[in-house]
């Protein structure tokens, strides 16, 4: 082989800004493309540069230093390959990159791919996770009345009023709610749902034979709904009483699926109250209960089966229980192979992506951060099909990140999933105490833009 030829003009412009090769590589990584595409650069990718073993940088590499340095890669001394992009501002390539549905490979060339691994947290799904430009959400929305409405519903128990009703206005009602939730529109949802429950208790109250069973249907989805927003507010008396009433109507409706979907608001009450066993329990044995009937399931069917079993691996997690929990996690993964895509049905967002966003999720509560990590670069966040899921991910995954003393990146991740759903960040305290930790635990390279952006959240003042 020829001897690499050193490549002088990027070491002069290294020592002409008076850099050592570990402060470039930081500059390197905190420039626009840097964040965007969550690079590592590192003092030893510095010195194959200069010493010319790299010829031609991968292009998030390449756009990450003419930021830095102002100058095209060939004024710095870089030789194209015949396989590089013909221009390096080339509008398709950065579009490519930028919806890339899996990590973008940063190999370069001549570097060994394992040992690269080991060292970079490549990206989630590509660019698109980490927009340089992030939209500063707007200001929280105080929820307390609507909240105080809910409860006010919760503990009526007088005879419903007479009047018309209408079990296809109820229903897209009902359809209605269950989208603004999974859309993180928690503010609109919360506005509605009073009305919405009122209706529906009169419904079920008064009418008979299927339409009573249908009407019976629509509030467990409704109480469902009520009972998912009170756990974000972490209100756990209204949250448990609202997942009561839905499990409650699901059995007056006879529909097993119905009674499958209650309990995953059940199982989740019961883990948010910390009775993760029992959690655990409700959850394995509302499977077993499907599992029976599932010799030719639906879509329906294997998606409230799976997404009980992740409930459960979830709480089995909460006990300590490692074995239990990937036993779960597995079954699940079984189940997400059969239905073989990433759907909704049932309003579950249950499928293959959904079980690794859970094992994200298990493996931080286990404390394994790198475990997390490398768990959520393979979600394709694309493929989920709802945002409050891919919103829960990121913060676990930023979470996972601020376990590792990564504040940068538990930052810019936290960050992306405020710009997906705003309301998840503004409107969960546990979102909120997550930038409080990240604000007070930051290094002075990160803190400035920590507290800035706590500062928006009306977190500090």
């Amino acid at each position: 082989m020829p001897e690499a030829t050193p490549n002088v003009r990027l070491r002069n412009w290294r020592q002409q800004a008076d850099l050592t090769r570990a402060e470039m590589a930081k500059m390197v990584n905190l420039t626009k493309s840097g964040i965007r595409y969550n690079l590592a650069c590192d003092e030893e990718r510095i010195r194959r540069w200069e010493a010319g073993e790299v010829t031609w940088p991968r292009e998030p590499y390449r756009l990450a230093l003419t930021e830095l340095t102002h100058l095209d890669p060939e004024d710095l001394g870089f030789v194209p390959t015949k396989r590089a992009r013909p221009h390096l501002d080339s509008p398709k390539t950065v579009d490519t990159l930028a919806n890339a549905p899996r990590a973008v490979n940063l190999v370069e060339t001549g570097e060994d791919e394992n040992d690269v691994r080991r060292r970079e947290f490549v990206g989630l799904t590509g660019a698109a996770l980490f927009s340089s430009v992030i939209r500063q959400p707007g200001p929280t929305q105080d929820t307390g009345l609507d909240i105080e409405n809910l409860a006010a519903v919760l503990v009526d128990y007088s005879a419903p009023a007479d009047g018309l009703i209408d079990l296809d206005a109820l229903a897209t009602a009902v359809t209605t709610a269950k989208r603004n939730y999974q859309a993180c529109r928690y503010a609109q949802v919360t506005a509605k749902l009073p009305a919405l429950l009122s209706k529906l208790r009169a419904a079920s109250t008064t009418l008979h034979g299927d339409d009573q069973l249908r009407a019976h249907m629509l509030c467990a989805e409704a109480y469902h709904v009520t009972a998912s927003i009170l756990l974000k507010q972490e209100d756990k008396g209204l949250a448990w009483l609202a997942a009561d009433r839905s499990i409650q109507a699901a059995h007056a409706s006879q529909s097993p699926l119905m009674i499958g979907s209650s309990s995953r608001i059940i199982t989740h009450a019961l883990m948010d109250g910390g009775h993760h066993r029992a959690a655990t329990d409700a959850a394995r044995s509302s499977a077993q209960r499907m599992d029976a009937d599932l010799t030719s399931p639906s879509a329906d069917d294997l998606s409230i089966y799976g997404s009980l079993l992740l409930r459960g691996a979830v709480a089995a997690a909460n006990t300590g229980n490692r074995h239990n929990s990937v036993e779960l996690l597995n079954e699940a993964a079984e189940a997400g192979h059969r239905l073989g895509h990433d759907g909704n049905h049932m309003w579950t967002a249950f499928g293959p992506n959904n079980v690794l966003c859970h094992r994200v999720n298990v493996a931080l509560r286990f404390g394994d951060a790198g475990t997390a990590i490398d768990y959520a670069r393979q979600v394709q966040l694309d493929q989920l099909p709802i945002n409050e899921r891919k919103a829960t991910l990121l913060l676990d995954t930023s979470r996972a990140f601020l376990m590792w003393n990564q504040h940068d990146k538990a930052l810019h991740i936290l960050r992306a999933a405020g710009e997906i759903a705003p309301e998840e960040i503004t409107g969960r305290p546990a979102a909120l105490r997550l930038v409080r930790d990240i604000l007070a635990t930051a290094p002075i390279s990160v803190r400035r833009e920590a507290r800035e952006y706590a500062a928006t959240l009306g977190v500090i003042a």
